[in-house]
């Protein structure tokens, strides 16, 4: 039987049975081009759009200069079911709150950018989660928030206006209250819902979150709502967790 001739999608289908097999390494560095097309009996530019199709699915990335590599995965481990929910972590004096106290349990180092805060017109979606019409004037709050000095979450919320103004909630520092600034702020949150969708990133998210040269990431929206005692939204939470920054975990006890 006649060997059928290498394609780019053949090439690449076998590096990626390489890489789930742990033939490959998270960080090894794949073979040259030359040495590639030798394996295969393959032209180099054969060979070089299975590598493009390799880093479009994100099994390996390049680096300048030096070649292209199997992807590390390092991911956090993001349980939002433990946030604001029976005793909470937040210490002003060391400014940690909940996010920042989950890094630190798994030995890594969390922070958060500076918060740009504004007043603008409610974009449709912000405005349906939070019960208002379209356009009506909100508190915006968007940070970046990084793992070990690397992005690793959009943290980005609003507020109705009656609800922030007049707040540490306005001001562009990473503020941290006992309880939450909600509830020291006498709007505590009764009860909560949880939305997420997996959705290819915007352009501003990839350029927030440094993704220009990682094709084909996938993001987690996860849509967070606060509701007061009278079941009036007062805040709405739009997290965004790259696939490759964030392994989500949601924790339930049954009651029988």
């Amino acid at each position: 039987m006649t060997k059928k001739p290498a394609t780019a999608r053949s090439i690449a289908e076998i590096f990626r049975v390489r890489i789930a097999s742990g033939a490959l390494q998270p960080g090894d560095k794949l073979p040259s081009t030359k040495q590639i097309a030798a394996e295969f009996g393959a032209s180099e530019l054969l060979v070089y759009r299975a590598i493009t199709q390799l880093k479009e699915s994100g099994h390996v990335v390049a680096r300048q200069g030096a070649g292209a590599f199997v992807r590390v995965y390092n991911p956090l481990l993001w349980n939002p079911g433990e946030y604001e929910r029976g005793e909470r972590s937040d210490d002003p004096v060391t400014n940690t709150d909940d996010w920042k106290a989950q890094v630190r349990a798994q030995g890594r180092e969390p922070e958060q950018g500076t918060p740009q805060v504004s007043t603008e017109p409610a974009p449709k979606d912000i405005a349906n989660w939070l019960h208002l019409g379209p356009g009506t004037p909100v508190i915006a709050r968007r940070r970046l928030r990084l793992v070990d000095g690397e992005p690793c979450q959009l943290a980005d919320s609003w507020f109705p206006v009656a609800i922030a103004e007049g707040t540490p909630l306005m001001e562009e520092r990473d503020v941290t209250m006992k309880g939450g600034i909600l509830a020291a702020t006498g709007n505590p949150q009764h009860r909560i819902r949880d939305e997420l969708d997996i959705r290819m990133p915007t352009s501003t998210e990839i350029e927030r979150l440094n993704l220009q040269n990682l094709p084909g990431t996938p993001v987690c929206q996860h849509v967070r709502i606060g509701y007061g005692a009278d079941g009036v939204p007062v805040r709405v939470m739009v997290t965004i967790a790259p696939g490759d920054r964030n392994r989500i975990i949601y924790e339930l006890e049954i009651n029988r």
